[in-house]
């Protein structure tokens, strides 16, 4: 359960300050549906650009932004439909598109999930506090953007080899950036970071996405939700929806499966890994390129029993989808293969991460054979936006893109890609997965077996109880904002 206890006078007290800074707070409810939000609001946002740091873009932490950089409203969630002539698959592909946040990235929406509780309750003090984002990249980057236009000073941790433009970008923003040893696989060093942040640093109040129901519960509340509107949009008569893939990273996004399976009864969860570092798949380890997902443990916020599938995707897919879809000569081929060109000229919205879900979904898609009625979803965490030198790495290491190389890459990687390295699970299969929490999170982290075994032995009910938390949360936060002297 999330803590929301309330602590009277401090918040009081943040929200003087927040009325001081000129801080309104959306509700979930608002985030899920931007037609909810106060018209004097949505006029104002048309003087803000969608990155600018500024207090009303907390209403923009939702997938119905227009997609425009500058001054845009609300419309429909943004989505990418990925036909079979990329693809391979008669099945539908269809993903959510993360660009179009603050920060350029999905995650900004978990972090509002984690710091917003805390703050309206009066857990944090934002005259004492920094909240500490430890991450492999783009949650550290939407912890220090949401702390910013709350109010709040943070430290974003992250390790040293990510992307220069998240270092670059983070600098600015962040009261403070860590950068800890290695790179996407090394999360237990970030987690050491944090134990020692702790014990040394009363002031840091440590927001860790691996373990934050916060996390989850946003997904759950509006990411599924954005989900489902697509799917009844989208799919006509006959159409079935088969499920939803995803890499894990902080198993966060996972969340909304918990929400489509109860809305989609039958659907699926297929959870994407590196198979350079096979932990949900073979217990195992090692390092990876796939930016935007951590590994070398199971996150305490996985609903592991509700989890379907495991599928491994070789980290060489997503670099060269990179390329082939953001190079004029990968362009050109896919052209020729009859990609529409509407699509074409939006694949820079597929970044690493999002390239490495849609090969998951492929493989999903292959393997229980799915035909032109069956339609998968998946979520393209951010864009090619955040990897400009990425594509450049690669173009020095590989030289110049040719065609030719395209149409290799193309049907290596979409599609001539192999059911291999998937397990469908089964009881023990998910009790396998779901007990190597107990090494991280009860050995190393502190948490209770006790709970462990509820996660388990409780199932649906402990989940349950965390999601029916958002109408209280709503309650918190318009109380809150009453209190500020918003009305």
């Amino acid at each position: 359960m999330i803590d929301l206890t309330v602590h009277e006078e401090q918040r009081r007290r943040n929200a003087q300050l927040a009325r001081a800074k000129n801080v309104l707070i959306p509700t979930f409810r608002q985030l899920r549906d931007p037609r909810l939000i106060p018209e004097a609001i949505q006029r104002e946002l048309r003087g803000v650009g969608l990155w600018d740091l500024h207090p009303r873009n907390l209403f923009r932490i939702t997938w119905k932004n227009e997609p425009v950089p500058q001054g845009g409203g609300f419309g429909r969630v943004n989505y990418l439909l990925f036909p079979e002539e990329l693809t391979g698959v008669p099945a539908k592909i269809v993903a959510l598109v993360g660009k179009w946040f603050p920060t350029g990235a999905h995650k900004v929406g978990a972090t509002f999930g984690c710091l917003v509780p805390r703050l309206v309750t009066g857990q944090f003090d934002p005259t004492r506090h920094k909240a500490a984002w430890p991450s492999t990249g783009n949650f550290c980057r939407g912890g220090a953007y949401v702390a910013h236009l709350l109010g709040c000073a943070s430290i974003a941790i992250l390790p040293e080899g990510m992307s220069r433009e998240r270092f670059d970008w983070l600098r600015k923003i962040a009261s403070e950036v860590i950068a800890t040893p290695g790179s996407e696989a090394n999360v237990w060093e970030i987690f050491m970071k944090c134990k020692e942040l702790e014990r040394t640093r009363p002031e840091v109040m440590i927001f860790n996405q691996f373990d934050e129901f916060g996390n989850h519960l946003w997904h759950y509340a509006v990411t599924g939700p954005a989900m489902e509107e697509v799917l009844r949009e989208a799919m006509g008569p006959g159409a079935r929806f088969q499920g939803v893939v995803l890499t894990s990273g902080s198993a966060g996004t996972l969340g909304c499966a918990d929400y489509l399976k109860e809305r989609f009864p039958g659907a699926k969860l297929a959870v994407g890994e590196s198979l350079q570092c096979p932990t949900l798949l073979q217990n195992g380890f090692g390092s990876h390129r796939i930016e935007g997902i951590g590994d070398k443990h199971v996150p305490w916020i996985h609903n592991v029993r509700n989890t379907d599938m495991v599928i491994a995707v070789d980290d060489a897919a997503p670099l060269a989808l990179i390329r082939l879809f953001n190079e004029p000569a990968g362009r050109e081929y896919l052209r020729k293969e009859g990609v529409p060109p509407d699509l074409l000229d939006r694949l820079d919205l597929v970044g690493i991460s999002g390239a490495a879900n849609l090969v998951a979904a492929v493989k999903f898609a292959r393997y229980f054979e799915l035909t032109s009625r069956d339609w998968v979803v998946t979520v393209l965490t951010d864009s090619m936006e955040l990897y400009g030198s990425r594509l450049q790495e690669l173009r020095e290491a590989q030289g110049p893109y040719t065609e030719r190389q395209a149409a290799v890459d193309h049907h290596r990687f979409l599609r001539g890609l192999s059911t291999d390295w998937m397990l469908e699970l089964s009881y023990w299969d998910r009790r396998r997965i779901h007990n190597l929490k107990y090494f991280t999170w009860v050995e190393q982290m502190g948490k209770s077996a006790e709970e462990l075994l509820a996660q388990w032995y409780e199932w649906p009910d402990y989940w349950d109880r965390i999601h029916r938390q958002v109408d209280a949360i709503d309650e918190l936060i318009v109380e809150f904002n009453r209190l500020a002297g918003w009305g």
